[in-house]
């Protein structure tokens, strides 16, 4: 039975708002999420998979004050696991590995741990679901690549976007200019074993965009009235293993062998955009917003990001017009701890918020993850815990 939301705010409003304590999945960015949890106050508490816990509990201890370790990560919907995330008065921020392990179902109908996020928008991230983030896109009149219903036609340079057989997380794109050349390149990756049928059935076809990657990175604000719509926090762009390590090569030595290029995201760097070319971007992000309320009410509560390149607009002629593409949106935290570092709109981000910050003892704004934190402390101290979970 599909969890409502009513149900999450009737348990926020009865937590101890003295007490609360941010809890996250151990994996994506359980760091930020911590790092951002302590330096405002909370408590913390993280989900750990056996095995995969020794980043958390050996080496960032500190951040943490409540370590559950698990035989998998789903078992945290088993109901002792749950009772004593709620006698915690935990807020679940959710996170991309959090989708993907503890997964959609147990999310949308077992989980009675409130979120600091849109709770049923979590499962349009996934391209082959009922409206996805495309659907999304589209209606919210957001430009994307044009998209190809089948290989037959592939008459342009396309990416294709395919998950990974052995890692649900990850996807291994490849390049095709043809219907020949996809099945060639498919072929070969289903001999690795890089991909297999089944996901080659569900893989998205859509023209490459050629222009500048930029990952936007947003906070959606739950409270409006308090906060404003969303601020734009900065953006980044993903390094990726193999391609990254390929692309380092002279071209002679890239043609020398054969390698399946797999985009498997490893690290992320800080970019700047042009002042004049910005409020494309914020466009892109207002629209996404407006659309997110309509189709999921309340919206996308906290960060978010729409990523997608600058490129000229292929119905210019002249190509003097650039435009801002989306081609994927994450609605949960992105997992970008570059942006902190080197992104301006902290500095703007600080005099914007200067009083609010003040008020908790903080001099400033040193990551986007801090944001949610500033909005849930707001919620917390003035009983508004049940307008910002879902």
């Amino acid at each position: 039975m599909v969890i409502e939301r009513e149900e999450m705010q009737k348990i926020a409003s009865s937590y101890d708002v003295d007490s609360i304590t941010i809890g996250v999945l151990g994996s994506h960015s359980a760091e930020e999420v911590g790092v951002s949890a302590k330096a405002i106050g909370f408590s913390t508490a993280v989900i750990c998979q056996k095995g995969r816990e020794t980043l958390y509990a050996k080496y960032n201890k500190h951040l943490f004050n409540h370590i559950f370790v698990l035989d998998k990560f789903s078992d945290m919907v088993n109901p002792e696991v749950q009772e004593r995330l709620r006698e915690l008065n935990t807020i679940f921020i959710p996170n991309r590995s959090f989708s993907v392990y503890v997964g959609y179902d147990n999310i949308e109908n077992e989980l009675r741990i409130p979120l600091y996020g849109n709770r049923m928008m979590l499962r349009a991230e996934e391209r082959n679901t009922p409206r996805n983030q495309y659907w999304l896109l589209e209606k919210a009149g957001i430009k994307i690549p044009k998209k190809f219903d089948s290989p037959e036609e592939i008459d342009r340079l396309v990416i294709v976007k395919v998950q990974q057989k052995h890692k649900p997380l990850e996807r291994a794109f490849f390049y095709a200019s043809s219907p020949e050349e996809y099945y060639r390149k498919a072929e070969e990756l289903i001999g690795k074993e890089v991909i297999d049928e089944k996901g080659l059935e569900k893989a998205r076809i859509e023209e490459y965009v050629l222009g500048q990657k930029f990952n936007a990175n947003f906070q959606g604000w739950a409270l409006m009235d308090i906060f404003g719509d969303f601020d734009l926090v900065g953006f980044d762009d993903r390094k990726q293993t193999n391609l990254h390590g390929v692309l380092s090569l002279p071209a002679r030595d890239q043609l020398s062998f054969n390698v399946p290029i797999k985009n498997e995201e490893i690290g992320h760097y800080g970019l700047t955009m042009r002042e004049s070319k910005k409020p494309m971007v914020y466009d892109a992000a207002e629209r996404f917003r407006r659309i997110c309320e309509k189709e999921y009410p309340p919206g996308m509560i906290g960060l978010f990001a729409l990523q997608g390149a600058v490129a000229y607009d292929p119905e210019d002629p002249a190509q003097k017009r650039l435009a801002f593409y989306v081609f994927d949106v994450s609605p949960r935290i992105p997992g970008c701890p570059c942006v902190g570092p080197t992104s301006p709109e902290m500095r703007r981000l600080t005099i914007k918020y200067k009083q609010l910050l003040s008020r908790y003892g903080l001099d400033r704004i040193y990551a986007p993850m801090d944001l949610p934190m500033l909005e849930i402390k707001y919620a917390a101290e003035n009983s508004m815990l049940e307008r910002i979970v879902t």
